[in-house]
């Protein structure tokens, strides 16, 4: 099987390896990467997005890549996925209170049933459809030429906000306390983190009053400016400290929801009447012009680890006015990685950025989308983690130098997994934060084969390239409208 043995590498990436010709000892390429990037696009599924990677006649489905186009609805009826261009106006309901009734769980079981959905009658809010593969070819291609994953669920039973709080820190929970007693935001709140106005309402989930809600209210100001750790934490205590860096669009009425860092005192640093984020880190580690991702890379100024969440032109949330960019912006990001001549200085070799970094791209959430997989729930109804984990299951394509052609992986991830590649690949014992890292079982090593040389990197086909983005000068949109 393609990938690194993970007994032999212990709490490292370093791997000695006998040469085929003789009793040499060969060390591994690098031991661990200087740079992991988190592209993070919008609200969709394996089924919806990824029909491409089926083939004709569908012979690559659903083996090795386990992608369906039909569903089965609340009547019991198997309803064929229905093409539709990436830029269309449909935008199911994401919601948690959508995720309950899409899965329709069976408490017997305790696993969904999948089957929840009306396939009659949808209008403009029918889920059951799939993106015509040819707008979304550089996905495809990206998941053929390097790493997919079967099996990767978003952590959270809801929508972005939530969702982007898990990638960046473990969780959605105001405190480390109300995580371990799984209470969680569990909606989109009408808010802006610590900036959020007098009596924001938080929608919160807890086994109490699961499946239903209750309000958390930002009275007095600050309630809903959290204090807890995040990975930007663990990166700030390592030695030496490791640089990070937030990527999002600066929509100043909408922001908080995808702007991670503002939910965190420690990182906005409010000022006195919360309407200002003030901090240090804040100013140098959180960027409100997403195309700056492609300057810094320019500029050899990658940081060690980066989320870059899209503009809503560049976002695969089906808007309003549709979006069909995010295929050429994710291209454009990693074309610009990939043909960089930027070096650092890694195991007493220079390497490039394409051959010392790690790049993730996944999805934030389901969109209301129909998938077939069943997610796996952490606990029984009402007992804790599982009424707010996992979620249903969102694509993940897996880009290095390191990662053999065509790598499908079926084992089963969450966000938490890329938390947990942060925390090995720099020596941070893994599950430090103790929230979804901790609860999480795999770690994504098996997509990089760091003996083999770095593979050359072929420029991703797009329709679109960097400068278009470097010189957009539309007013940016958020990434969702929801």
């Amino acid at each position: 099987m393609p990938g690194v043995d993970v007994k032999s590498i212990a709490n490292t990436f370093v791997v000695l390896a006998l040469a085929a010709t003789g009793p040499v000892m060969i060390q591994a390429q690098i031991s661990n990467f200087q740079h992991i990037v988190i592209i993070f696009q919008e609200n969709r599924t394996p089924d919806n997005l990824f029909q491409g990677l089926c083939g004709q006649n569908r012979s690559q489905c659903p083996a090795p890549y386990d992608v369906r186009n039909y569903g089965i609805d609340n009547m019991g009826h198997i309803v064929q996925l229905t093409k539709v261009p990436l830029g269309n106006s449909y935008d199911p309901d994401h919601s948690h209170q959508a995720f309950v009734k899409m899965c329709d769980l069976d408490t017997t079981t305790n696993e969904c049933r999948m089957d929840g959905l009306s396939a009659t009658g949808c209008g403009t809010n029918c889920s059951f459809q799939y993106v015509n593969p040819s707008d979304v070819a550089p996905y495809v291609t990206m998941a053929k030429q390097y790493g997919w994953a079967n099996f990767m669920f978003q952590t959270n039973q809801g929508p972005s906000a939530p969702a982007h709080q898990f990638i960046f820190g473990g969780t959605s929970a105001p405190s480390a306390g109300d995580d371990g007693e799984a209470r969680f935001v569990a909606e989109n709140p009408k808010g802006l983190g610590c900036l959020a106005p007098l009596d924001a309402v938080y929608p919160m989930i807890s086994p109490q009053s699961a499946p239903n809600e209750f309000n958390l209210l930002n009275k007095p100001k600050g309630t809903v400016c959290f204090s807890r750790e995040t990975m930007a934490t663990l990166l700030d205590k390592h030695n030496p400290k490791l640089s990070w860096k937030y990527y999002a669009p600066g929509v100043m009425l909408l922001n908080g929801l995808w702007t991670a860092p503002n939910w965190i005192k420690e990182i906005c640093g409010p000022n006195i009447d919360f309407t200002q984020c003030t901090g240090a880190e804040w100013k140098y580690s959180v960027d409100l012009n997403p195309a700056d991702v492609l300057s810094d890379i320019g500029a050899c100024k990658l940081r060690n680890v980066i989320w870059v969440i899209p503009a809503g032109q560049n976002s695969d949330h089906p808007m309003p006015h549709p979006a069909t960019d995010g295929p050429s912006w994710v291209s454009s990001i990693v074309n610009k990685i990939g043909t960089s001549t930027c070096k650092d200085m890694v195991d007493g070799k220079t390497l490039t950025y394409w051959q010392d970094t790690a790049i993730f791209l996944t999805w934030d959430d389901w969109g209301g989308f129909y998938d077939h997989e069943r997610p796996t729930l952490l606990s029984v109804p009402k007992g804790g983690q599982g009424d707010y984990q996992y979620g249903f299951r969102v694509p993940l394509v897996v880009i290095s130098a390191y990662t053999p052609k065509g790598y499908v992986d079926n084992r089963r991830h969450d966000f938490g997994s890329i938390l947990r590649f942060i925390e090995r690949n720099f020596s941070i014992i893994e599950g430090a934060l103790h929230f979804a890292d901790q609860r999480a079982t795999t770690d994504l090593i098996e997509f990089f084969d760091l003996n083999q040389s770095p593979r050359k990197f072929s420029v991703i086909p797009a329709p679109l390239g960097e400068q278009f983005f470097l010189n957009d000068k539309r007013p940016m949109d958020p990434p969702d409208t929801d």
